[in-house]
């Protein structure tokens, strides 16, 4: 993909836009907040406290 080119919005997929980049706009950015907030989006893991139970062992 040549460097000039704007990535999509990993939203809606609309062309990103420089101001907001990597979103094409303000309402997308929010958009995904919103999802990480919401537990939408998750890092998979062991839940927190199991190391701490697994080191007591």
């Amino acid at each position: 993909m040549p460097a000039d080119t704007p990535k999509a919005c990993p939203v809606c997929g609309k062309p990103a836009q420089p101001a907001t980049r990597p979103f094409c706009s303000a309402r997308c950015r929010n958009v995904d907040l919103g999802r990480w907030i919401g537990g939408t989006y998750a890092i998979p893991g062991q839940p927190a406290g199991e190391e701490d139970e697994d080191a007591e062992r």
